[in-house]
């Protein structure tokens, strides 16, 4: 393993040097005595006994003859006439988009060592946890860089997205490991949804994240809500999730709890009847109305800090809290559930899952709980207040 990363550190320095050039080269620095030049150039003279092996770098080892070809046609340019001025003009401008194509092939020389070598890894996992996490978390630093359609193409080769998901389902692994496959699988999915969503069994894998009971697994689920959308709310109530989601909402784990009300207003967001119908059901406004009443509730509206625009704004999709004034921003970070009957109402309200008529029902079915769940006239009344204004006419 120690060699395998001496190898990745090396060809990143490559693929670094070849940015370099593209970022910061001119006529006067394209020469050979140029730190990042030299480094291709280095490499350039190994090719034969280094690139010539693997079919995949031909492409390279041509770049990089390319380059050392537009080096010595600089070198030979010394004359201060026009003619030899427009030749190193374009003998630097061409250096630049061959050194454009080193990266790319370096990078994809990159991806392709990384894909095996965390393949491997997750087929030894017994070896050693800790390089096996050092390799996920690179894996998943590399996702986050954008598509690439070659990358895409080695992951489905090399089926990592089957491996993650039986360590993530398998209790016998470490909460660690298991969260750390959980956040790849989640990147991968960001990375193209309409490849690896198909990929995934949905059902055990949401069962495997909601059973650990993890605030940090608990991004993970919101961050799937937020990418698969309705298809994954309908996933969470038909596998039975919902009761243990709602169960969070007692949990000791602040963060946890937290969380958990992000992920709720993700489902309400984004749910269709049936899933709305089940969290009612298991007494979601009931034990909202009790959080709103704790500690760390209160009413916003009380606070003058509660109008429409507020309310659609209270929280956004990724749990950030975003365009409030710094009085109510302030206010939520310390009372996380403040006005969270009204947040989850204003969800349905706005989303995306419910028909017009469905909404009406559901927010006059949520005023009637609230009635009969509140421990007074006043308490009601303000939580009715806080669901009637933030809700659209």
């Amino acid at each position: 393993m120690e060699d395998i990363s001496r190898v990745l550190k090396v060809l990143e320095a490559l693929r670094q040097a070849s940015r370099d050039i593209q970022v910061h080269l001119t006529p006067e620095s394209a020469n050979s005595n140029s730190p990042a030049i030299k480094a291709l150039l280095e490499l350039e003279t190994e090719s034969d006994t280094i690139l010539s092996k693997d079919p995949h770098l031909s492409s390279l080892s041509y770049h990089l003859t390319s380059l050392k070809n537009l080096v010595d046609t600089l070198h030979k340019c010394r004359s201060h006439s026009l003619r030899y001025f427009l030749i190193r003009r374009l003998s630097t401008h061409s250096i630049s988009r061959v050194a454009a194509s080193i990266e790319s092939e370096i990078q994809a020389w990159i991806d392709r060592e990384s894909v095996e070598n965390l393949t491997t890894a997750l087929k030894e996992t017994v070896r050693n946890e800790e390089e096996l996490v050092n390799l996920l978390t690179h894996f998943e630093k590399r996702l986050s860089q954008g598509f690439n359609r070659e990358l895409q193409d080695l992951v489905l080769k090399s089926k990592i997205l089957l491996l993650l998901e039986k360590i993530i389902c398998d209790p016998n692994y470490s909460k660690r490991l298991r969260e750390k496959c959980a956040f790849v699988v989640a990147a991968l999915i960001r990375f193209n949804k309409d490849v690896f969503v198909g990929q995934v069994q949905m059902g055990p894998l949401i069962h495997a994240l909601v059973s650990m009971a993890s605030w940090k697994l608990m991004k993970v689920i919101c961050t799937l809500i937020r990418l698969i959308k309705s298809p994954l709310g309908d996933e969470i109530e038909s596998n039975g999730e919902i009761p243990k989601l709602i169960s969070f909402l007692d949990y000791k784990d602040l963060q946890l709890r937290v969380l958990t009300m992000v992920c709720i207003l993700e489902i309400g967001y984004f749910a269709r009847k049936e899933v709305v119908e089940a969290m009612l059901k298991e007494g979601l406004i009931q034990k909202l109305v009790e959080l709103q009443r704790s500690v760390l509730g209160g009413d916003l509206i009380d606070m003058g800090m509660f109008d429409e625009k507020q309310t659609n704004e209270i929280e956004t999709v990724e749990g950030k809290i975003e365009r409030r004034d710094s009085r109510q921003k302030s206010f939520l970070d310390s009372h996380p559930f403040a006005s969270c009957v009204a947040r989850f109402a204003v969800q349905l309200e706005v989303g995306e899952g419910l028909r017009q008529r469905e909404k009406r029902a559901f927010k006059q079915e949520i005023l009637n709980i609230v009635r009969d769940a509140s421990a007074s006239d006043a308490e009601a009344a303000t939580i009715i207040a806080e669901v009637l204004w933030g809700s659209s006419p």
